[in-house]
């Protein structure tokens, strides 16, 4: 299995704060500019110092590239607006005429069903709105952990796993996508 883990810019917490208020920041704008369309923000779930080096960038990409052949599906009007390549992640911004309900179904559909959508937080923002949508406005399954299948965030409060586990269990993925042989 490959480590992918071991490279990589350390980032404190006030890097994640500050990069956090920078896409909420953006957002605004974004919403301001294209008020009648949906925003998606995407990003990668990455815990731990290391949140981004070539290895998480590859499944950024490889993930990106799936969730666009599933929103290409869906419409044929989406426009991509920015992608970050920072080293607290890779993040994409991406409108959508398509309306918020679809959008989260859409978001859901991926982040729940997709190998590597697992790793994503795709966000579904729409003027007007003080935050993104969450599955419970629209009554869809709450996330579920990456390693136990429990929900994810009494999982993440209660800090049942460690960032180790974590982290290894992303590498896991990593090796499945990108080696299949195992890494043998």
């Amino acid at each position: 299995m490959t480590a992918i883990f071991q490279t990589g810019q350390p980032q404190e917490i006030t890097d994640v704060l500050e990069n956090r208020d920078a896409r909420v920041a953006l957002q605004q704008q974004l919403l301001t500019r294209y008020p009648d369309e949906t925003l998606l923000a995407i990003k990668l779930n990455i815990p731990g110092p290391i949140k981004n080096n070539q290895q998480i960038k590859r499944l950024f990409t490889a993930g990106m590239q799936r969730f666009y052949d599933q929103l290409g599906a869906q419409t044929r009007h989406f426009h991509t607006l920015t992608q970050w390549d920072k080293p607290t992640g890779n993040e994409l911004f991406i409108t959508v005429e398509l309306d918020p309900t679809a959008a989260k179904q859409l978001a859901v559909d991926f982040e729940d069903h997709d190998h590597l959508g697992r790793l994503f937080d795709v966000d579904v923002l729409r003027a007007g709105r003080e935050r993104a949508l969450s599955r419970s406005d629209f009554n869809l399954p709450v996330r579920k952990c990456l390693i136990c299948n429990r929900e994810a965030k009494d999982c993440a409060r209660s800090r049942r796993h460690s960032v180790t586990e974590l982290q290894a269990r992303i590498s896991e993925i990593y090796t499945t996508e990108f080696e299949p042989t195992g890494g043998r």
